[in-house]
């Protein structure tokens, strides 16, 4: 099958032979807006792009991540004003505030008591984040990609079935995305290939970490490290996904 623009990234990452592809497209995704974010183009600065972080404001994980990329006047420009943001909503949610009946005076079924609106949009801040939004995004396109790879092209196909396999939460979201995406002979195919591939690797990965364990004996100090010396970080990526062993993101110079 003819190589396209948008199928480039999945190819590239199959081609990398990591552990997981998409745990590669996940961290090129990530890094690629991070600089958007808080690059050298400036794009804090934008009000349109700050009109959307605003909004959507960041997760704990990526605003770690965006402290370590090293923008402090980018970082504080957009901390800015979406705190301006957050205290005009969160005195609103203050103004709708109204306690709920106390559970000793609930005399009747229908005196339940309502949702707590602060409770609501507390919680709505903390399932929001610009770049996990924009990430998703992304991503369902990429899984969308894989199927219409997986069908169409014999190479591609060949080139997962002798691949490392997934990460178990990418191998999930494959899973359900198979669902909708494969006719039952198809999926006939797909599953069985696919349980045989995780468990092949998830075999490999274990015998890569039991030999890193015997070569701390000191019988086998001179022996072959074999593949174990990245077992750790290949084990908690394949189980978890990302890469443990990455150094800190920073702005490019």
């Amino acid at each position: 099958m003819k190589e396209k623009l948008y199928t480039i990234p999945l190819n590239d990452a199959v081609n990398a032979q990591d552990e997981c592809p998409f745990c590669y497209i996940e961290r090129k995704i990530e890094q690629d807006l991070m600089d958007f974010v808080l690059g050298s183009g400036s794009s804090y600065m934008e009000s349109d792009v700050r009109a959307k972080t605003d909004k959507a404001g960041f997760c704990r994980t990526h605003f770690k991540k965006m402290y370590d990329y090293g923008n402090t006047l980018g970082n504080a420009w957009i901390l800015k004003t979406h705190l301006a943001l957050i205290n005009k909503e969160m005195h609103s949610a203050f103004e709708k505030y109204r306690p709920s009946s106390s559970p000793t005076l609930i005399r009747r079924k229908s005196d339940v008591p309502g949702q707590n609106t602060v409770n609501a949009w507390v919680q709505e801040k903390e399932d929001s984040c610009f770049i996990c939004n924009q990430f998703q995004e992304h991503y369902a396109r990429y899984l969308d990609t894989f199927f219409e790879l997986y069908k169409k092209d014999g190479e591609f196909q060949k080139k997962i079935l002798e691949s490392k396999g997934f990460c178990l939460p990418h191998f999930k979201d494959l899973c359900n995305v198979a669902e909708s995406h494969l006719n039952d002979k198809q999926k006939a195919l797909f599953f069985p290939q696919m349980f045989s591939l995780m468990e092949t690797n998830l075999n490999r990965l274990y015998e890569d970490v039991s030999w890193l364990i015997e070569k701390f004996d000191y019988r086998n100090k001179d022996a072959d490290w074999k593949n174990s010396r990245e077992a750790l970080q290949n084990c908690m990526q394949k189980l978890k996904g990302g890469y443990p062993a990455d150094p800190v993101y920073k702005q490019k110079k």
